[in-house]
């Protein structure tokens, strides 16, 4: 007697797959709806039409933004833009203001934003009482039209577009140098009355210090090294700051030293720390967010202060810098790579990849030759040291 149990088997599986092959081309061909179906009226739109073949992109404002939203101090762009933006960094673009009415790329607490429709229907977001938009007033109340005039407030008032705190530190001060100025940095070579630790008020001895119209410094001390985790390059020396320094007394002796003073110390000073020039300039908080030109492929190196897990406002430093074309504002997602499943569909136990998923956002706010500052503005799931950055 012939056992047929393998033949039928067989025959199984393939009628399956062609029943399943006739569902997906049902599926694949989707009837049109009714032209008597009309859109709903608040419907969100999209910047761009996706092209053939790619996904649809999801709608810029949320289903259920709301009709007015009154600034208040505290507030940042970005989370304004949260309210009303499926993603925030596309703020810019959808942004609209009278010019004459004031710096149109700030806003302050007190300010009411609305989402408006121009003749095309197209929505975008604006000021209520600017560029068209008329503040609807109570009925019976008198209208008294009045001419338009400027006011002026200072920027410090004006809403930033990332949280000032976190950022303010990283903008102040250098923390990333290349090899060479660090090995030419003038360093420590003792302190008064020969202490192992000098401190605030303490007076200390330096050497190779070349410019003597310099009187204030930082003192630092050498701290992580950056790598590139793909080609093993070296990226730059991560310094930490300890204290400041200012000169009391210029070269002399036969070894060209060099008196200073320590003030606001935060850290021990040891001999051996470098000395590098204090620069002072203007912070900027007001950021343009926008991505990348070019395509932009890297990955988080490191975590300000050694965090093992990331998540959102958390300072993270980049594989990309200046020569690259990153610069401050630029918009980039964190990918994480995507695990590995067992094919069940495998005898032989294959496995395969599974797609690297989208897991945060995060905008760069400071720059370097070869390496960059990013705070993390979103964050999905906890992130991690070697998550990939690309362009959003």
């Amino acid at each position: 007697m012939v056992d047929n149990k393998p033949t039928g088997l067989i025959l199984t599986r393939f009628l399956s797959i062609v029943l399943l092959g006739a569902g997906l081309a049902a599926c694949g061909s989707t009837p049109p709806e009714p032209e008597s179906a009309p859109a709903p009226e608040s419907t969100p739109y999209t910047l761009e039409e996706p092209g053939a073949g790619a996904e649809p992109e999801k709608p810029v404002f949320k289903p259920d933004y709301p009709e007015r939203y009154v600034v208040k101090k505290g507030d940042t762009l970005w989370d304004i833009a949260g309210r009303f933006l499926n993603d925030s960094w596309l703020w810019p673009q959808v942004w609209h203001i009278n010019p004459e009415i004031r710096n149109p790329h700030l806003i302050y607490p007190g300010d009411v934003i609305v989402l408006y429709r121009d003749a095309d229907g197209k929505p975008y977001l604006t000021l209520e009482g600017s560029a068209g938009v008329v503040p609807e007033a109570p009925r019976g109340i008198e209208t008294i039209k009045l001419s338009p005039r400027k006011r002026y407030e200072p920027i410090e008032k004006a809403i930033p577009t990332i949280p000032r705190s976190i950022i303010a530190p990283f903008l102040q001060r250098p923390r990333v140098i290349d090899r060479d100025e660090l090995d030419d940095a003038p360093y420590i070579v003792s302190s008064y009355e020969g202490h192992l630790i000098s401190a605030t008020d303490n007076r200390i001895y330096a050497r190779d210090i070349q410019d003597e119209q310099i009187g204030r410094y930082e003192v630092v001390r050498p701290g992580r090294v950056y790598k590139d985790p793909e080609t093993g390059e070296t990226l730059g020396y991560e310094v930490l700051r300890l204290a400041e320094a200012r000169v009391v007394r210029g070269k002399t002796g036969a070894d060209d030293i060099t008196t200073l003073n320590i003030v606001n110390a935060t850290q021990e000073v040891l001999n051996g720390d470098r000395l590098l020039p204090i620069e002072d300039h203007a912070l900027d908080f007001n950021f343009f967010p926008r991505p990348p030109e070019d395509e932009m492929n890297g990955h988080i190196i490191a975590v300000h202060n050694g965090l093992s897990q990331i998540g959102q406002y958390n300072v993270v430093i980049l594989s990309k810098g200046t020569r690259d074309g990153l610069e401050p504002g630029h918009v980039l997602a964190i990918y994480q790579d995507g695990d590995t499943a067992r094919d069940p569909d495998s005898w032989l136990g294959f496995h395969v990849d599974l797609p690297d998923e989208r897991a945060g956002i995060l905008m760069v706010f400071r720059t370097y030759e070869k390496v960059s500052y990013g705070l993390v503005m979103e964050a999905y799931r906890s992130l991690h040291v070697n998550d990939k950055v690309t362009n959003p």
